[in-house]
């Protein structure tokens, strides 16, 4: 259990004006105010003893309790019951937002990628739509790209959701959900790997399109992929849905209604539980999704236990939009997947020496035998990169976890003046006093797990 500290100022009801440094200028405070800044615990516990009354505050954390990460939980409690909760974030800060400040604009999608690493795709996409709309590029973008890049983002969704299941029920002693949850995120990741080179942090999504087509094997592959997704996704309706132990423990908990999420700007799968259909894909189309035949599932119970149905169904969905990703993506072989811009398409198709790390002896052939100022272009792309037109733009989409948005500004660089990220697990965080403070301690990780956020979108 880590530390915190008690103010020493008497309470209003003693007689003497008392600040919370968590609340407004001149809100008046009712008890003692907790300032949990890392000191003596001994200190808090014999403070605690003099007041004579049952109230104790407890840190659940810092550790992984369903977070993806590492996060805070401050617990003001009356015995099992939670009476305040505060989260205490910045324990996986990261700065990649300000290093991106100092990189080339493509280099930045390796900064990017890092953030939700569960959703590394999502923030890659986002990124390079606000990159391009900055370039006015949009339309130029080729169609193959596209659809890859839609392949890759519901292949993704399905695998976040995964984890969140899967972590989800390993907190509330569902084992079997958690080993078939990273069983089945395997074959995800073995995809991933056979078309980016990595099971994750890909940095695959360029500005301009991606980074290299599919291999040979590709569509195949894809498709024993959605074999093995088809044959195991139904194991979780039968082990959790009418689970009468599954339903006791998140039914009821985490409760957030409609009012709440808008009025927090919680959006996702926490707020497509409260029976509104909000989905970016649907509401403000990108990528072409307006073109793909998918629905939004929605619940109407605003708890942890719909969050998880909302979370089920949304598979299934993304596995429809990924059929047909396939299907068009078979029907394009040999098309390109970068901009014909040479001026801003990242040099990408470069073969592997028989080492597996550097150039092999034909690329570097191939650069050579060009003009010398096709090899000088070459170079600059590669080490200074290409310029943006001063402006901003702001591009959201839509992740596994609500709106994520990526905001970037262009003093006509070759790197961003600024990029700031929307990340929805940072938003939906606000929702933890509101679900936990009123129920038992037992159901804060329950209500947590139903966020599904990950630490490392928080903090950046």
């Amino acid at each position: 259990m880590s530390t915190s500290t008690e103010q020493s100022t008497p309470s209003p009801g003693a007689g003497a004006g008392q600040t919370d440094p968590f609340g407004p200028p001149g809100e008046p405070v009712e008890g003692r105010v907790y300032t949990a800044t890392g000191q003596d615990w001994q200190e808090i516990a014999d403070l605690q003893a003099e007041r004579g009354d049952e109230r104790i505050v407890v840190n659940m954390g810092p550790q992984h309790p369903s977070t993806h990460g590492v996060l805070r939980l401050i617990l003001e409690m009356e015995g099992e019951s939670v009476l305040e909760a505060r989260c205490g974030i910045g324990y996986l800060h990261t700065g990649i937002e300000k290093n991106m400040e100092v990189r080339t604009w493509t280099q930045g999608v390796t900064f990017c990628t890092r953030m939700d690493y569960l959703t590394p795709l999502f923030q890659e996409v986002a990124y390079c739509l606000s990159v391009e709309r900055l370039l006015g590029i949009t339309e130029d973008v080729p169609e193959k790209a596209t659809v890859m890049r839609v392949l890759l983002m519901e292949l993704n969704r399905i695998s976040s959701h995964l984890v969140a299941i899967a972590t989800g029920g390993m907190e509330i002693g569902a084992l079997t959900v958690m080993t078939i949850g990273f069983r089945d995120r395997e074959m995800i990741l073995d995809a991933f790997e056979l078309i980016t080179g990595l099971r994750m942090n890909h940095a695959f999504i360029r500005p301009g399109g991606v980074a290299n087509d599919l291999p040979d094997n590709g569509i195949a592959k894809l498709r024993d992929t959605v074999a093995w997704l088809k044959k195991h996704l139904p194991e979780y309706a039968a082990f959790c849905n009418e689970n009468p132990i599954f339903k006791g423990r998140l039914g009821g908990v985490g409760h957030l209604d409609l009012a709440g999420c808008m009025a927090l700007g919680i959006t996702g799968p926490v707020l497509r539980s409260t029976g509104y259909g909000w989905d970016l894909r649907k509401q403000q189309p990108y990528c072409g999704y307006e073109t793909y035949d998918f629905e939004v599932p929605t619940w109407d119970t605003a708890d942890a236990y719909g969050r998880f149905r909302v979370r089920q169904e949304e598979m299934w969905q993304s596995l429809r939009i990924v059929e047909q990703c396939i299907d068009r993506l078979e029907r394009m072989e040999g098309e390109p997947v970068m901009v014909a811009d040479a001026k801003i398409a990242w040099p990408a198709q470069m073969s592997i020496g028989p080492d597996g790390m550097g150039n092999s002896n034909e690329h570097i052939k191939h650069i050579m035998s060009q003009s010398m100022e096709a090899l000088i272009h070459h170079f600059k792309l590669v080490t200074e990169g290409f310029r943006v037109p001063p402006g901003q733009a702001y591009v959201p989409i839509e992740s596994p976890k609500g709106e994520l948005g990526a905001h970037l500004v262009s003093d006509g660089g070759t790197r961003p003046y600024r990029a700031h990220f929307r990340d929805p697990s940072f938003n939906n965080l606000q929702a933890v006093p509101i679900m936990c403070e009123g129920g038992m301690i037992s159901d804060v990780v329950v209500a947590v797990a139903s966020i599904d956020p990950v630490m490392g979108g928080v903090d950046r």
